[in-house]
């Protein structure tokens, strides 16, 4: 501990310590949100016109069992269920990372309009370049990042405060989404319906060829945040009691704003723009998990569990018609948000 004198103003400064308690109960809460993940998983590897039990399932997994099954689990289904793990870990990474930058629950990239950002680069990509898997991602990283930078320049003034980034953010979600609808209009019929299909964030064409090139940019993204280290609780903290404790603030939040977006752009260019769950994952983990901040683990596994469950129940609801899992994230998302903001009025009356 150490105190810091700010003109007449002394903080008192606390690097974070590793707690045991919190840390067994973080790691517990880790192991049951991927047990839990991994349950929805075979659920969804086993339910559908052809029902498969859940022991076969695993057999299947191992390659074992009749080939019929194999076939339907491993080489139709598995690659969906992949992608809505790793789709949902990096959103949960995102929404974490952008929650804890910005001091607010609200601080989502769905929310700021880094989402809305990607799916502007993903529609111009497609009106120029055509609908390529890779010309998609880099549409929606390339995007992403504009949308970021300048909700970042509109939002500076003498440094970035986390209320000001989210009202400009917002701002500029609402002028990309005009843009997008415009591009939606203009352009042709099957162009046109290709893209509103995308825009409901959907895994309904999820294949085998999709899974490895988004497990090495989630895989490689959280390494970047490992590799960061403390600063991100550092910044937590604030912007003062931070470069009090050495750290260069805005090269250190310009740094996990782009490893945040390149969350983000991942997950649209996968699977489109899959609203809610960055935003609800960071703080459901934070009620199990009971801590202080937003801890990183956590908030991915949470992540794959709530959109491996969605994809699961829009796939389920309504049967045999399929719902986009952004529509199924949308719905849950809506009921969140509302209580989310309901909170502080029931904690005034109190």
């Amino acid at each position: 501990m150490s105190g810091v004198d700010f003109g007449h103003r002394v903080v008192i400064v606390r690097r974070p310590r590793a707690s045991v308690r919190f840390g067994a109960r973080t790691a517990l809460v880790c192991a049951a949100l991927g047990l839990a993940a991994a349950a929805v998983a075979v659920l969804g590897l086993g339910t559908g016109e052809f029902e498969v039990p859940p022991g076969e399932v695993i057999q299947a997994l191992a390659g074992q069992g009749p080939g019929a099954t194999r076939l339907v689990v491993v080489e139709w289904r598995l690659p969906r269920v992949l992608l809505a793990l790793l789709i949902g870990a990096a959103l949960g990474l995102s929404g974490a990372v952008f929650q804890s930058l910005l001091r607010n629950p609200l601080g989502s990239p769905d929310v700021i309009g880094f989402n809305t950002g990607a799916y502007t680069g993903v529609l111009v990509t497609m009106v120029l370049a055509g609908r390529g898997y890779y010309e998609t991602a880099a549409g929606a990283l390339i995007g992403g990042l504009a949308a970021a930078l300048v909700v970042y320049l509109l939002a500076y003034k003498q440094g970035v405060q986390g209320f000001r980034l989210i009202i400009v953010g917002i701002a500029i979600s609402a002028v990309l989404a005009s843009v997008n609808q415009w591009f939606v209009i203009r352009a042709d019929l099957r162009l046109a319906v290709a893209a509103a299909i995308w825009g409901q964030g959907s895994l309904n064409t999820a294949k085998w060829e999709h899974v490895p090139p988004v497990a090495a940019a989630v895989v490689l993204l959280a390494g970047c945040l490992l590799a960061l280290g403390p600063r991100l609780s550092l910044l937590a903290m604030g912007e003062e009691p931070a470069a009090a404790l050495g750290l260069r603030t805005e090269r250190a939040r310009l740094l996990y704003l782009v490893v945040g977006v390149a969350l983000t752009a991942v997950a649209t260019a996968a699977a489109g723009p899959v609203s809610f769950v960055a935003l609800a994952a960071p703080q459901l983990a934070r009620l199990l998990t009971r801590t202080a901040g937003i801890a990183l683990a956590p908030s991915a596994a949470m992540g794959a569990l709530l959109l491996t469950a969605s994809d699961w129940l829009g796939q389920r609801a309504f049967a045999p018609t399929q719902l986009p899992v952004g529509v199924v994230t949308v719905s849950l998302g809506g009921l969140y948000f509302a209580w989310l903001l309901a909170r502080p009025m029931r904690k005034a009356r109190s």
